[in-house]
C-alpha cells in the first residue's frame, strides 16, 4: 500500500481552480487499488474540505501547510499558534502595512479593508512600473476572495484568538521588496516557521507545521512505512514533502528548485500533470 500526498494550487487545481475529470478519475484509480491518496494544501480546511467535496473525491486532508490534518471528520493533528505569538506577528506585519489572513478553526479571517490595500498597493507599484501584470495581480487577489469559509472583520486586533486556534498568518503583497523585508525580519524567530507557496506569498505557522512534518505524521497514522510515500507539488511549500517521500514529482509549471529535487517531473497543471504522474511514476 503506498500514500500518495498531492499539493492543490497550481498541481491537482487547473488555472480556474477546478479538479479536472482526467486527475479526478486518476485519483479513483489509486484508491481503487487499495492505495491512500493524501490532499496536502497551504489552503484552509474549509476550504480544502469544499473543494473536494465538489469533486466528490473523499480522503485525509493536510492543510494550512502542515498545521492541521484531517480525516473522517476528525482533525487528528492541529498545531496552532499561540495567542501571544499572533499578536507580536500583527505588530510586525502592520509596521510594513502589507495584507494578511488569519486561517482559524473557524475558517479564514479577513479584515474589511484588505482589498482596499491590496489595490492600492498594486496600483501604486504599477505607476513605478508599468511592466506589472495588471490583470495577473487582480486575479491573485480574486483567488483569495473565492475561498470558502471566509469570515470579514472590522479589525483583528477586537477578536478573541484563544479559541479560535489560528494556525497560519498569511501575507500577500507584490512588493517585492517589502515581502523580503518582513521574512528577515520573522527570519529571526525560532517560535515559528515560514514558507511560500508563490513570490507574493508569504505563509507563517506554527515552528513545527511543515508538510513533511505531516506527511509523516499521516504515513504513521496509517501505518505506512515512509519508502512507501509520494508526494506531488509545484512550490517551495512542497519541498518538505520532497524530502520525506520516498518518490517526489513535480509538475512541469513548478519552481525550477522543486523541479532539480524531484524525483520525476510530469506534465503542467493545466495539462492533467496529477494524472500522468499517477499512471507513469507511481506502480
Amino acid at each position: 500500500m503506498k500514500l500518495i500526498a498531492i499539493d492543490l494550487d497550481g498541481t491537482l487545481l487547473s488555472e480556474d481552480g477546478s479538479i479536472s475529470k482526467e486527475n479526478r478519475a486518476a485519483i479513483r484509480e489509486v484508491q481503487s487499488r487499495g492505495d491512500i491518496i493524501v490532499i496536502s494544501s497551504g489552503r484552509s480546511l474549509h476550504d480544502t474540505k469544499q473543494i473536494m467535496r465538489d469533486a466528490g473525491i473523499q480522503c485525509p486532508i493536510i492543510t494550512g501547510n502542515g498545521a492541521v490534518v484531517f480525516h473522517s471528520d476528525e482533525i487528528l493533528q492541529n498545531l496552532y499558534l499561540e495567542v501571544e505569538v499572533i499578536g507580536e506577528l500583527m505588530d510586525v506585519i502592520d509596521e510594513d502595512e502589507v495584507y494578511y489572513e488569519l486561517y482559524t478553526n473557524k475558517g479564514v479571517y479577513i479584515e474589511e479593508s484588505g482589498r482596499e490595500l491590496l489595490n492600492k498597493e498594486i496600483q501604486r507599484l504599477h505607476k513605478q512600473n508599468a511592466d506589472l501584470d495588471l490583470e495577473a495581480a487582480k486575479r491573485i487577489v480574486e483567488i483569495q476572495y473565492e475561498q470558502n469559509g471566509l469570515t470579514l472583520v472590522p479589525n483583528y486586533r477586537d477578536i478573541d484568538y484563544e479559541p479560535l486556534e489560528v494556525y497560519k498568518v498569511f501575507v500577500l503583497s507584490f512588493d517585492r521588496g517589502k515581502l523580503l523585508e518582513l521574512r528577515d525580519k520573522l527570519q529571526e524567530r525560532n517560535d515559528i516557521s515560514l514558507t511560500t507557496s508563490g513570490l507574493q506569498k508569504l505563509e507563517i505557522g506554527n515552528r513545527e507545521s511543515s508538510k513533511g512534518n505531516a506527511l509523516r505524521f499521516i504515513a504513521k497514522h496509517f501505518d505506512v512505512p515512509l519508502e512507501n510515500t509520494v508526494a506531488i507539488g509545484d512550490n517551495l511549500n512542497d519541498l518538505s514533502m520532497f524530502d520525506v517521500a520516498k518518490i517526489s514529482i513535480a509538475m512541469e509549471n513548478a519552481e525550477q528548485v522543486v523541479k532539480e529535487q524531484a524525483t520525476y517531473v510530469t506534465k503542467e497543471n493545466n495539462a492533467n500533470g496529477v494524472a500522468y504522474g499517477l499512471r507513469e511514476y507511481v506502480e
